[in-house]
């Protein structure tokens, strides 16, 4: 008898803590409140509902039914909110585009520290197109030339640090034209444009939010109502690609935010789910994803996770289609 007493509250204790996991993942998915400490818990929203889960499997093999039926409830809200991102397509995005494809690869390199020759070297074994860096510094610039980079991308648009994480690069396989930096942003943001041989080129950005949890959340928010309004300005060109690290992650709604001019996410739209890629220079697995390529007009048709040696992120390696301008769009 005591034992079953004990099961049965070891039960409770489980099934309560998922669900009030649960519910304050699907609380910090639905908020825009800017403050530190809901932004910060967005960040791990899907793993929370990982306790729900397990929370959901104690109750149901203690035959705790009621706390097994709030704990369903809660896991087919968070179905819901999460669920498309496993489905190739089912996150938004209709265009069928029918043009060339190039490959974009992200990569913040964390203050110039990675490695410059596994860099170069990543670069040439997946062919990669165009390059986006966050973190850049001047000495990384002369290693990453040392190392070959120039050779293979010889387009750039670069705004490094002397030795700070505020710096920016774009490198490119395709000639590069009229760039220069997102106003307003705390760090350096790019915009350029790529000539891939198509009528109008395609609109490049190289986004570097603020993070949260070093800055205050404010100014977290304020970067991107700027992004977001920058995004929206590209309303007339047929492709954009938007590459970077956000600093926040799907749960946050700032970030989908972005998406309201037609963007989706190159994971969202591959079907690649809840990619984490930070931090990625830890004995425990990388638990959030931070790093995005998100797409307007294109479509990504693939997407690779990849290491990056020496950094603190992965990067991301994305396949995008792009609209030729015949498939029947303005």
């Amino acid at each position: 008898m005591a034992g079953s007493i004990a099961v049965r509250r070891a039960a409770v204790v489980a099934g309560g803590t998922g669900i009030a996991s649960g519910m304050v993942a699907l609380a910090v998915f639905r908020s825009a409140a800017s403050n530190n400490v809901i932004i910060a818990a967005a960040s791990f929203a899907p793993l929370l509902l990982v306790v729900t889960i397990v929370g959901a499997f104690v109750t149901a093999a203690a035959r705790q039914w009621t706390l097994l039926g709030i704990s369903s409830l809660i896991l087919a809200l968070g179905a819901w909110a999460f669920g498309p991102l496993w489905v190739a397509g089912a996150a938004g995005g209709d265009t069928d585009p029918q043009g060339p494809s190039i490959r974009v690869m992200q990569s913040n390199i964390m203050v110039g520290s990675a490695d410059p020759v596994a860099l170069v070297q990543s670069v040439r074994d997946r062919h990669v197109d165009v390059l986006t860096i966050q973190e850049l510094t001047e000495p990384s610039v002369d290693a990453l030339r040392a190392a070959g980079l120039e050779d293979v991308l010889p387009h750039t648009f670069l705004e490094p640090d002397v030795t700070g994480a505020g710096g920016a690069g774009i490198y490119s396989r395709l000639p590069l034209e009229n760039g220069r930096r997102v106003d307003g942003m705390a760090l350096t943001n790019l915009v350029v444009d790529v000539d891939a041989g198509l009528e109008e080129p395609v609109v490049l950005y190289n986004v570097h939010p603020m993070p949260a949890f070093i800055a205050p959340a404010a100014d977290w928010t304020a970067d991107f109502e700027r992004l977001r309004d920058e995004m929206d300005s590209t309303a007339v060109h047929e492709n954009v690609i938007v590459s970077g690290d956000f600093n926040a992650t799907y749960a946050h709604r700032k970030f989908r935010e972005l998406r309201r001019s037609g963007y989706v996410d190159a994971a969202d739209q591959t079907g690649a789910g809840v990619l984490p890629t930070y931090p990625a220079d830890r004995r425990y697995p990388a638990v959030v994803g931070i790093d995005h390529v998100l797409t307007k007009g294109a479509r990504a048709i693939s997407l690779e996770r990849v290491h990056v040696v020496g950094s603190d992120h992965y990067g991301l390696v994305a396949g995008v289609r792009l609209d030729s301008g015949e498939n029947g769009r303005g």
